[in-house]
């Protein structure tokens, strides 16, 4: 084995374990069983095969392509595995990895290969993950940063010493297959500094392929807090309801339960349904036939609490709308608003009216209402009167599910009432 070919294999080894390590974590099945928390056996041992049926086939590369032996990364992947799941899983997979060779007389792989599964697993379970995710293929930033560290308090840095004994079990193999020529394979050189580059190139490898997984892994962890958060948020949102809805409702149960019980009784029977619904876990999306029912309860306590003559509800839906997924919650808050801004000002009340229609693959949704409407024929949001507060929650919402998908638009003339529209994508519930 010349040194231009030992030069040759390390540097096209650098990029074979960057090509394989990119390769893998775009394949999403891998992302879900690599960085799952718990995993069955089943699952593990998919998650082996996505490393041992290539590269055991770049084992055997090495043996039918001349020169190219960059193909055989055995090695680094088996004490990857070692750090990552586990000692014996590891050596279950050396023993697969070494079967090519095994197969061409190197009789040692075999043996080596369990053996370094198993010390590979021995390591990981002494150094923390962190570590081992933070470790760094940049071998002289990492002796800088020991040397620094190490001349005000000494201690054991346990990244240096996953990085020497890395290098050491590379100066094991290497010292094997000078011994037994042909039964191990390992690059030996006859040159000091070669040899000594050969054995720091086995870090950097590993340290190449933990960068590229723990980059994705960041970026995961990332993409889930972002989701939580959105999820929080948008729960805070649906679970809000006006406090003066519920205060008011409630006198108005306290003032009927004398004169009017059953009717009190029907009016605490819809303020629990509408409770219940906001307080429960419930789905982001419901069908519109649900939202509607919803809708009735907090509508029929409003009715009860102004006067059917003071307060009457139209309703135009298109019966093809009904099972048209919206986000839960929706209408209530616009419902609410139309009724506390726009007709409660008015000494006769006046009209709400619901409409849906399809327009071709989007849903149009109108809440609109006769009343006072707004001045200057806008949707501002007072902190201090509460006016705006349903439009917003909704608008924020429908920004949060659905992005620049949906449209939320408000037309308001003053002492002529006020017109809100959603538009958002129709995708119809699935049957049960």
């Amino acid at each position: 084995m010349t040194d231009n070919l030992i030069w040759v294999t390390l540097l096209v080894k650098l990029g074979v374990v960057a090509s394989v390590a990119s390769v893998l974590a775009r394949v999403t099945t891998f992302r879900r069983l690599f960085f799952a928390e718990t995993r069955s056996r089943r699952q593990t041992l998919a998650l082996l095969a996505f490393f041992l049926v290539p590269l055991t086939l770049g084992v055997w590369l090495r043996f039918r392509v001349p020169n190219f032996l960059a193909a055989d990364i055995s090695f680094e992947t088996v004490i990857l595995l070692g750090l990552l799941i586990g000692p014996g899983w590891a050596m279950l997979s050396g023993a697969v990895l070494s079967v090519p060779a095994f197969l061409h007389h190197e009789f040692l792989a075999l043996p080596f290969d369990v053996a370094l599964g198993l010390a590979a697993g021995m390591i990981g379970r002494f150094v923390e993950k962190e570590e081992i995710w933070s470790f760094t293929p940049f071998v002289d930033l990492s002796l800088y940063r020991w040397i620094r560290r190490n001349l005000i308090k000494p201690r054991v840095d346990r990244q240096i010493l996953l990085l020497v004994l890395i290098a050491a079990m590379e100066m094991i193999r290497d010292w094997i297959a000078h011994i037994f020529p042909h039964r191990l394979f390992a690059l030996v050189s006859s040159h000091i500094w070669l040899q000594a580059l050969v054995c720091l190139a086995a870090p950097i490898n590993v340290g190449i392929a933990l960068k590229v997984w723990n980059a994705l892994r960041v970026e995961m962890s990332l993409e889930e807090q972002k989701r939580l958060v959105l999820e929080a948020r948008l729960d805070a949102l649906q679970r809000q309801i006006n406090p003066h809805f519920l205060f008011n409702t409630l006198n108005s149960v306290a003032s009927l339960v004398r004169s009017q019980p059953e009717l009190a009784r029907q009016m605490t029977v819809k303020l629990a349904n509408i409770l219940r619904a906001l307080l429960k876990d419930h789905d982001a999306y419901v069908p519109l036939r649900d939202e509607l029912r919803f809708t009735d309860d907090y509508i029929d306590i409003e009715v009860v609490r102004f006067g059917a003559d003071k307060l009457r509800i139209e309703k135009d839906i298109d019966p093809r709308t009904l099972e048209v997924l919206v986000p839960s919650i929706l209408l209530q808050p616009l419902i609410e608003n139309s009724i506390k801004h726009g007709l409660e000002p008015r000494i006769h009340g006046g009209t709400v009216t619901l409409r849906s229609r399809l327009e071709g693959d989007r849903l149009a949704i109108e809440v609109a209402d006769d009343g006072v409407g707004m001045n200057n024929g806008s949707a501002s949001f007072n902190r201090r009167t509460g006016a705006g507060i349903g439009m917003k929650n909704v608008q924020e919402r429908l920004e949060v599910l659905y992005g620049k998908q949906a449209s939320f638009n408000v037309v308001s003339n003053p002492g002529r009432g006020t017109l809100i529209s959603i538009e958002i994508p129709a995708h119809v519930a699935e049957p049960v």
